[in-house]
């Protein structure tokens, strides 16, 4: 498509609603990832829960990135405004609850659960109201683009989450250093009010033309049938181990920088990740469109792999910039093509019924890398920070080394 094909879909591809959409998710994405920047040094070193601050971190984000596989239902039952507004009330609830653990005058309150009993439940309220956000927005992305411009209407939601996740971090530390971290949650928390009333007021309800209307019935249903599918499922499961990886920006690398490096800007480190995927995405899918998808997953896998190693390796600051940017490259290298492959494994007539579950594997890598981010910081961070790294690492060596068991287990397995 040329530049002024471009230009005119971008002109007559996109109803209003496609704009108000995008422009609620940046600031969304930004108030989420400027939470998730600071939650586990906020368990950690400001609530007290040190032991468990990966962990805990963990499940909110697999029930974020797990329950909008439920969450459609509620779309189609009640509408995308109202789930959207739904949306920011639970997020505002959430959030305030979580900085209220932080607040002085909250002790009283958070001393009656006691402060652990009070955490799960509020990230548990607060995953709630992040799991109403996905279906809400894609789908008002895809019924407010032409057939067209869906395309470039994906192209610049996907652009939009992760300018929010470049620009979240920064915002979380300006709070932080300004006053005070706990006040990086309020803040999201009033974003998120903020994006409630904008939704009431500009948001124009669509009118859902599906035939087939989702039921909670139906979706445990299609669970059944995609769990039944095992060279399905150990696909999504492999890519968990990327994950696995991923996620490591955010639950051990804020408290290796401030506790090993000495490096209190540690939100700077985790903004590097979805810097480079917004450089790279668009050259890396113009780059590899016509290569076999299995070079460009196994490559991905391999530079995440290399980019801990390096951090590991070398344990300075200008270290971890190189490696963060190279795995954000690894990001972008599989990104764009990782859809392909999995849709690839669908059966056929049930593609969009699989592809409903390509984002498992986000929430896959979520819960064991609480618990492993933990683990890894208890055992090794006073004594031998380098070999977290290692570790992390040989955890990739071990995914890249089953995704290509699996590729060509499968592929002969096709050809006869």
């Amino acid at each position: 498509m040329s530049f002024t094909d471009r230009l005119a879909v971008l002109r007559t591809g996109f109803t209003p609603t496609f704009w108000i959409a995008n422009t609620l998710e940046i600031f969304e994405r930004l108030a989420f990832y400027g939470t998730k920047a600071v939650l586990v040094f906020y368990l950690a070193k400001k609530v007290g829960l040190n032991d468990e601050a990966g962990t805990l971190t963990g499940w909110f984000t697999t029930l974020v990135f797990s329950l909008p596989i439920i969450a459609g239902v509620f779309v189609d039952r009640y509408g995308f405004k109202k789930t959207l507004m739904t949306c920011f009330a639970i997020f505002a609830l959430g959030y305030f609850s979580i900085g209220l653990a932080g607040l002085e005058w909250g002790a009283a309150i958070t001393n009656v659960l006691g402060i652990r009993n009070y955490m799960i439940i509020a990230i548990v309220i607060t995953a709630i109201g992040g799991s109403l956000i996905k279906p809400c927005i894609v789908g008002t992305v895809a019924k407010t683009s032409t057939p067209e411009a869906r395309p470039l209407g994906f192209s610049i939601y996907y652009t939009l989450v992760n300018i929010g996740g470049a620009l979240g971090p920064m915002v979380a530390l300006t709070i932080r250093t300004d006053w005070g971290i706990e006040y990086v949650l309020l803040m999201s928390a009033f974003t998120s009010l903020c994006l409630f009333f904008a939704t009431f007021l500009f948001y124009k309800e669509i009118e859902n033309t599906d035939t087939e209307k989702r039921t909670l019935g139906k979706v445990f249903q299609d669970m059944v049938m995609v769990f039944k599918n095992f060279k399905f499922m150990s696909m999504l499961l492999i890519f968990g181990i990327f994950f696995i990886m991923f996620w490591q920006i955010f639950y051990l690398l804020p408290l290796y920088a401030t506790d090993v490096l000495h490096f209190a800007d540690f939100e700077k480190l985790e903004s590097l990740d979805a810097l480079a995927v917004i450089i790279f995405t668009v050259p890396m899918g113009a780059l590899l469109k016509n290569v076999n998808p299995v070079y460009p997953l196994a490559t991905g896998f391999i530079l995440a792999t290399v980019s801990w190693f390096i951090v590991g390796a070398f344990g300075t600051v200008s270290m971890v910039v190189v490696g963060t940017l190279l795995f954000g490259l690894a990001d972008a290298v599989q990104t764009p093509r990782f859809y392909d492959y999995v849709s690839s494994l669908a059966p056929k007539h049930q593609v969009g019924t699989f592809m409903g579950f390509a984002f498992l594997p986000v929430a896959l890598g979520s819960f064991p890398a609480g618990y492993i981010s933990d683990w890894l910081r208890l055992k090794f961070l006073n004594s031998n920070p380098s070999m977290m790294w290692f570790i992390l690492a040989g955890i990739g060596v071990v995914g890249t080394v089953l995704f290509l068991i699996h590729h060509f287990a499968y592929s002969r397995s096709s050809e006869k």
